[in-house]
């Protein structure tokens, strides 16, 4: 089984009974400025910091695959819920200062098996950076 990273304890993993891979991944980040108002003259432009990053990815999740979906997407919906602080590696990176939190997931169904459990979904996840005090 090759780990090609983890999101906390949810390993992304290629093997040959299981496959749990990220797509689509996307980091960004934002900057602060104050204009301050001269008079008769042009703005005076302040930097004042840094937003806290984000990043969004999508996981194929494909019961074929070695997985359930449904808990998957249960998992990710309850670390939302509860707040949980998640470090984010992929290969031998660390990703951020501290940990991420995830601030938002959309699930898209896209089949289902002959008993109405979920075969395939799309899960996107949005995660923001949870710095330390």
């Amino acid at each position: 089984m090759a780990i090609i990273g983890c999101l906390g304890d949810i390993a992304f993993t290629v093997s040959a009974s299981t496959m749990r891979v990220l797509n689509n991944f996307q980091w960004s980040g934002t900057a602060k400025y104050a204009v301050h108002q001269r008079h008769l003259g042009r703005g005076l432009v302040e930097f004042t910091g840094v937003d806290p990053d984000q990043i969004s990815f999508d996981i194929t999740l494909l019961a074929q695959l070695g997985v359930e979906p449904i808990r998957e997407i249960e998992k990710i919906q309850k670390y939302k819920e509860q707040g949980k602080t998640l470090p984010l590696v992929l290969g031998t990176k660390v990703y951020g200062k501290y940990r991420w939190v995830i601030t938002g997931h959309t699930a898209k169904a896209q089949h289902f098996d002959r008993r109405g459990d979920l075969f395939m979904a799309t899960l996107s996840i949005k995660l923001q950076e949870y710095l330390r005090k």
